[in-house]
């Protein structure tokens, strides 16, 4: 069993010392000193707040809240690049960590969740 932890420990410092850990980090330290992205943000979540509350007392329907909530989230995306590089750092580092959660859900399960069991699709199985 500490195979499997010093295993697992070298694992996180890899992903810690990896580019899309140090993009997502540099990206979002841009982000924090940034003022204008930093007053676009504050706006944002205090729409996020108002459509909440409307939404709570009937003013608005769920499906409009998340309409108005998701044009208010491309706007600011928009108008900051420094905002649109972080979310595009994010999505970049979440889609290796759920690669790499695949990959051991394969070794744990023995099933692909992307296998389509047509060997067309992939070039093959592991």
């Amino acid at each position: 069993m500490n195979e499997v932890f010093e295993k697992t420990r070298e694992l996180g410092a890899l992903i810690q010392a990896s580019e899309q850990m140090k993009n997502v980090k540099n990206a979002e330290l841009m982000q924090e000193n940034n003022d204008e992205a930093q007053e676009l943000l504050k706006q944002y979540n205090t729409k996020r707040i108002n459509l909440a509350r409307d939404m709570q007392t009937g003013k608005i329907s769920r499906e409009d809240a998340i309409k108005q909530n998701n044009e208010a989230f491309e706007e600011i995306v928009a108008k900051s690049e420094i905002i649109k590089k972080h979310i595009e750092a994010k999505k970049e580092f979440d889609a290796m960590i759920n690669q790499v959660n695949q990959i051991l859900n394969f070794y744990i399960t023995g099933q692909d969740p992307n296998c389509t069991h047509d060997c067309s699709t992939c070039g093959g199985c592991h």
